[in-house]
């Protein structure tokens, strides 16, 4: 039995959240997904998240809710495509086919269709769907979160805030969750630049709750984007104890820490964050956020110098069963990172192939819609940089550069394209791509003053009379 601390039938139906089920306990466990969904946090004593979606549908099979929210969060996780796993293809027929059989609500219906245009990669359709439902029921937070997640993956910032701002009046104090609200508006303040008051909120949900670990990430996004390294690292080292026990962020959180040091040059204090957290929880969990987390720090310390090559080959195994996923093109990037950075060409031009492939094709699937003006040339310039051809990865990488942002993530995470623009540039026997990294340094200093990252590269194009 679920704790009788969350919400049962009547209690959803009060908050006008109505769940078409007779069965309490399905609504407690759907309650109980969504509190770990939200907190980044498996509750063991629940079963964690995979526990309760295996104990929905014992509750009631024909739950339409229970299936959206366990469908639709294997989906979001972007771990699984509907393509090659039918077991994942069949749960989405199942949530529409149980929706379009039975007396459900408008809202339910919404979410079963948002699930399976979810599900075909058509990522903006989806999103415009969970935006409807927001419109007559704002405190649906699972609408709001997985509407969160989509523009995340759209690379959509300016929706990423105004999604949550258009719905933070109707949320009290008192209601389930409210101050993780703070986490989700402070997080599309940063990605619009908004840095002060995104930290302001932030630290508004801490305040309410100090182990909201999307909170701390979002204070360690605004310390990033600001150059702020010592400020950055004071406050992790601080606040560790109350997010490492986040399971679904923790990695994330240990990647921020990270890129501080990366920043301050200390190599080897990067690479023990990276042993000890980063690879162990990316092992162990399998989650996309934790494996791209991973090649991201092994590529940015291998752009500053640093041998990793054996810690690529470590890494292999976990990323190999994904080189045909093509689920996101973020995704297939950081996977590409770790093939070449472990020698295996053969996967990588697999992977390349399945993409122009997946490119002539789209369909209705946004990522491979932009795969071919956008993907293909950012995977290609990956390729040529690990050739030593930097000047053409600069031809392919330069012209894309202002539509990076489409590919998803945060401007953290995707700065490791804008790096490599710059080392390639710096190391081209190009003229003209040597002046141009000299821009694009002035470009970097501008925008985050005091970065002793930016002001190394300055000295080597000095060093090299760029």
């Amino acid at each position: 039995m679920i704790a009788s601390g969350f919400r049962d039938c009547k209690a959803w139906r009060d908050e006008h959240l109505t769940l078409t089920t007779s069965s309490n306990e399905a609504c407690k466990i759907y309650d109980a997904i969504l509190t770990q969904y939200v907190t980044w946090r498996n509750d063991e004593t629940l079963g964690g998240i995979a526990g309760c979606m295996s104990t929905i549908k014992e509750a009631d099979p024909n739950f339409v809710m229970g299936h959206v929210i366990s469908t639709g969060l294997e989906l979001v996780g972007t771990g699984s495509s509907v393509r090659l796993n039918e077991r994942l293809a069949s749960a989405v027929r199942r949530t529409v086919e149980l929706a379009t059989t039975q007396d459900i609500t408008p809202r339910e219906r919404l979410h079963a269709r948002a699930v399976e245009l979810f599900s075909h990669g058509n990522f903006p359709k989806a999103c415009n769907l969970w935006e409807e439902i927001l419109v007559e029921h704002p405190t649906d937070l699972l609408a709001l979160k997985f509407a969160h997640d989509g523009y995340f993956y759209m690379g959509a910032q300016t929706q990423l805030r105004d999604s949550v701002s258009r719905v933070l009046s109707h949320w009290k104090p008192h209601m389930p969750l409210f101050s993780y609200l703070k986490g989700l508006y402070s997080f599309g303040l940063l990605e619009t630049h908004l840095y002060d008051q995104a930290e302001k909120v932030a630290k508004e949900g801490l305040a309410l709750t100090r182990d909201d670990a999307w909170c701390v990430h979002s204070v360690a996004h605004v310390h990033e984007m600001k150059g702020e390294v010592d400020k950055g690292l004071k406050f992790m080292e601080t606040t560790e104890t109350d997010w490492q026990g986040c399971d679904m962020l923790a990695c994330h959180n240990y990647w921020h820490w990270a890129l501080y040091l990366i920043e301050k040059g200390d190599y080897e204090a990067a690479l023990d964050i990276f042993d000890k957290q980063l690879f162990r929880r990316c092992r162990a969990s399998g989650a996309m956020l934790d494996m791209v987390d991973t090649c991201s720090l092994l590529y940015r310390l291998e752009m500053e110098g640093v041998c990793v090559e054996e810690r690529w080959r470590e890494l292999l195994p976990v990323m190999l069963p994904h080189t045909d996923d093509h689920v996101t093109l973020f995704n297939d990037l950081h996977f590409l990172m770790a093939l070449l950075g472990a020698g295996e060409a053969g996967a990588s031009g697999q992977l390349l192939e399945g993409l122009r492939e997946m490119a002539e094709e789209p369909g209705e699937n946004y990522q491979h819609q932009l795969a071919g003006p956008i993907g293909i040339p950012i995977c290609e310039a990956l390729v040529e940089y690990n050739r030593g051809n930097y000047g053409r990865a600069v031809e392919l990488l330069n012209p894309v550069r202002y539509r990076m942002v489409e590919i998803g993530g945060s401007d953290a995470q995707r700065d490791v394209f804008g790096q490599l623009l710059i080392h390639a540039a710096m190391k081209s026997d190009k003229t003209h791509h040597r002046k141009l990294a000299r821009c694009l340094l002035a470009e970097r200093d501008a925008l985050k003053a005091n970065s002793p990252l930016t002001d190394r590269l300055i000295q080597r194009a000095h060093a090299l009379h760029i």
